[in-house]
């Protein structure tokens, strides 16, 4: 069977919509198989049906129907939707992935994207693009067009915004080709702006030894990819250098990556370096979002719309031992690096965010809390950002990684 475009959602309230979007995909010479994802009859005949979508499911459509119970009726059909998606997937029919809705049509379409692998085209037109829209995203490259006005009628600014988002991917569909995997090994690595002279120094050198560097934003969302692909067995070793989010998860900043953070290469044997990358620092929007009750802490106004607040004393007592007991759950080989001089950018000497009292804080909790006898605790006399510190990490990572 060719490559197709799936078309996923709800043809009973979206038919018109979704048979534009047809249409045009298939005017550019791409094929389309249609989903429907609907509870009651589709005005736009769809390849697979709401039946068969409901049956994957576990579900019966008649009592789904009879009950009309709107969250168990998305809940249903998405989930559905995304076991045909994945056998769609299995026997290499899909190219591309594209829906449109509301709330509810925009959930279905996340759940069935958020299985789909990076690198297929997804796009989702969607009433709700406009605002926080990780929800609908998650860890994946899933494309969200703001649809302007309501999915609800053709008229033309939703023509408009449709004829955009049909175009974009019968273009990627019709003008991508496949990109060679890489040969070398890959390694995952983790960076702020305020680590950026340490990653690059310790990327280069692992380059120049033949490895390939993937480099994550640990801004939440970079750090839960990060987890992900990790999890999945993407890479051959990690440098996490920036384990920033913690203070974010921990104190309740804007860029927290979960709970499961740091666990993805501890419990699944990857090899790793790992260090304290600011952790000197929470992160929130601009000046005036940082919550009431921090009122009197020591804040850095990184830019216009990212105000950095410093971690105190206890807090950093809180992060080493997190952070001491999540490497301490190593089944692989790992390493744990403290720069003595300093975690960031801006914790050093006569720099806005240095803190000698708050650093030793956070590294006596760290000796007390890694368990030597699985991770290697390696002390150097530098700030993390000094290509001596960096250096070391990567050939230890390189060591530990032909052991």
């Amino acid at each position: 069977m060719s490559k197709k475009v799936i078309i996923v959602g709800t043809m009973d309230t979206k038919g018109a919509e979704f048979s534009f979007v047809n249409d045009i995909i298939k005017g550019q010479g791409v094929e389309t198989l249609i989903i429907d994802a609907g509870i009651f009859e589709p005005t736009l005949k769809p390849d697979v049906s709401n039946e068969e979508v409901c049956k994957a499911s576990g579900h019966d459509l008649k009592k789904l129907r009879e009950a009309n119970d709107r969250g168990t009726n998305v809940k249903a059909m998405s989930e559905g939707a995304a076991v045909i998606v994945q056998q769609l997937l299995k026997d290499g029919v899909v190219a591309g992935v594209i829906s449109l809705g509301g709330t509810g049509g925009s959930s279905i379409a996340a759940r069935v994207m958020k299985d789909v692998p990076v690198g297929i085209p997804k796009i989702l037109v969607s009433t709700v693009a406009s605002g926080d829209v990780s929800p609908y995203v998650g860890v994946k490259d899933i494309m969200m067009m703001y649809s302007i006005v309501d999915v609800a009628g053709l008229n033309n600014v939703l023509k408009e915004v449709l004829t955009n988002a049909s175009l974009a991917i019968a273009g990627i569909v019709k003008n991508k080709k496949p990109i060679p995997a890489s040969t070398k090994p890959l390694i995952g690595a983790t960076m702020f702006g305020v680590t950026t002279p340490c990653v690059t120094t310790a990327r280069e050198y692992l380059e120049s030894k033949g490895y390939e560097v993937i480099i994550f934003h640990a801004t939440g969302a970079g750090g839960k990819s990060f987890e992900t692909l990790i999890e999945s067995g993407y890479f051959k070793g990690v440098l996490d250098i920036t384990t920033t989010e913690w203070c974010d998860e921990l104190i309740g900043g804007v860029l927290g990556a979960g709970p499961d953070r740091l666990n993805a290469a501890a419990l699944n044997g990857i090899p790793q370096v790992v260090s304290v990358g600011a952790l000197d620092m929470v992160n929130f929007g601009p000046v005036d979002t940082v919550p009431a009750k921090f009122d009197g802490r020591n804040f850095y106004e990184h830019n216009a719309t990212v105000t950095l607040m410093r971690t105190t004393v206890e807090e950093n007592k809180q992060l080493g031992e997190i952070i001491g007991k999540k490497v301490s759950q190593s089944v692989g080989k790992t390493a744990f690096y403290i720069p003595l001089k300093g975690v960031s950018m801006i914790d050093t000497e006569g720099m806005p965010f240095e803190g000698k009292e708050e650093d030793k804080a956070l590294f006596n909790a760290l000796r007390e809390n890694i368990d030597t006898s699985k991770v290697e605790l390696i002390e150097m006399d530098n700030n993390i950002n000094e290509d001596e510190f960096a250096l070391a990490m990567a050939k230890k990572l390189i060591e530990l990684l032909e052991k």
